[in-house]
């Protein structure tokens, strides 16, 4: 009981110390704030973009796959690392494969990048060349994730025909049709060419970052038609019916891609499986460099806030020389003025601590309210936060508490 009443004393005895050095506590409290809300602020943005990331990718559900000639691969900064590329799987090949999976009754398509550079537009109206024309036939919307917000995929006849038929992403229909309530059967240009609106894709926001928007799907075999390459290569998307069946259909996959490319027991595969949540899982992996880069600004933040901290101590030590002397007169024990010194310093780390993690919150959900995300608290790193402040305090706070404890008190009481 002694003990909480002596602590409860000291805690008052701090706070009221430390609005009686309003400037120095503010300049020690900016300090300590800075280095919180650089760690909680870019850690909280991570979270956010993870959580976007995984968001966006898991509407592709966790059992679709991509097979490709070459391995996916991010470049992160300056770090470059060779992809590896294999012969192109050709029309012929994909349309083997996506034969032996529509007997066996699994969604599939196949799909190419036509352009990613293309200008479209309406009269007048026109675009930046940055719109992607893809070029699909089978079930590409499901295989890719996508959803209509009006109208409808091609149909066998246009597919096969090669109809100047096209379904738009939500940001190529504000641009060319601003104000219209329908954006089916009108009109527009790629290039020379007229297409038709059969399809609108629902919106997909600035978080999804690859295309979902700004993005032409036509027919594959109108693109073979129009976009003429040296060497032109295919995927195929496949959608396996469950998480269970999904290995033993990769495995069937890879069976069936072999033989129809034809390689030899011995010779590795040529071509690739890309699982739809890889991409993330590597984006996601890399953010790591950034939580690291956090950590190391907070803690090099909070070491300058230590030193500050040990300085305002130190002098806050030296201007109650007398006080302390009084205090040791009226039978103050060495522990209790230490106590007191030392609950001054963990107090102060631990507001600049909680205004540090308030404004790292504030800055961490607004960059995710930007990317589309939902509100983040991490709390693990908040944790981290009040704990390395309560350290930051302990370890400035020590040598002036100790310091103050052990002034004589004669020579104390005589200080001016």
């Amino acid at each position: 009981m002694e003990r909480w009443i002596v602590f409860r004393e000291n805690l008052v005895q701090s706070v009221r110390n430390i609005f009686n050095q309003r400037l120095r506590t503010v300049i020690t409290l900016l300090i300590i704030a800075f280095g919180i809300t650089a760690l909680v602020g870019i850690l909280t943005s991570t979270s956010a973009i993870e959580q976007t990331i995984s968001g966006q990718f898991s509407r592709l559900g966790a059992t679709t796959f991509t097979v490709q000639n070459r391995a996916l691969s991010i470049q992160i900064g300056r770090r470059r690392e060779p992809v590896r590329t294999f012969p192109p799987i050709t029309l012929a090949q994909a349309r083997k494969l996506a034969a032996f999976l529509k007997e066996k009754g699994v969604v599939n398509s196949i799909s190419y990048l036509a352009t990613g550079v293309a200008e479209v537009k309406r009269g007048s109206i026109k675009s930046n060349p940055n719109v992607g024309i893809w070029a699909a036939e089978g079930d590409y919307l499901v295989t890719s994730g996508y959803d209509l917000e009006e109208g409808r995929f091609f149909t066998d006849q246009e597919l096969s025909r090669g109809s100047f038929s096209a379904v738009i992403g939500h940001d190529v229909k504000e641009l060319l049709f601003p104000g219209v309530e329908s954006a089916l059967n009108q009109t527009f240009s790629i290039g020379p060419n007229r297409y038709r609106v059969v399809g609108v894709l629902a919106f997909k926001g600035a978080a999804s970052g690859f295309g979902g928007d700004r993005t032409v799907i036509i027919p594959l075999t109108n693109a073979r038609a129009i976009y003429k390459r040296r060497s032109e290569t295919y995927s195929v998307n496949v959608m396996a019916p469950s998480t269970e069946a999904l290995d033993a259909l990769i495995g069937e996959v890879t069976a069936t891609m072999r033989a129809i490319k034809k390689l030899k027991p011995n010779q590795p595969d040529n071509f690739e499986i890309v699982k739809s949540d890889s991409f993330a899982q590597i984006l996601i992996s890399n953010l790591r460099y950034v939580t690291l880069a956090a950590t190391g600004i907070g803690l090099i933040t909070l070491l300058g806030a230590a030193i500050a901290l040990l300085n305002i101590m130190l002098v806050s030590v030296t201007e109650r020389t007398r006080e302390i002397g009084i205090l040791k007169a009226l039978g103050a024990r060495k522990a209790t003025i230490r106590q007191q010194f030392l609950t001054e310093a963990v107090v102060l780390t631990q507001l600049g601590g909680i205004a540090g993690i308030i404004l790292g919150l504030a800055i961490g959900n607004l960059t995710a309210y930007f990317i589309g995300g939902k509100f983040v608290a991490p709390w693990q790193w908040i944790l981290l936060a009040f704990v390395l402040c309560f350290i930051t305090g302990v370890a400035a706070g020590y040598y002036p508490a100790n310091k103050a404890a052990n002034l004589d008190p004669v020579e104390a009481l005589r200080y001016e």
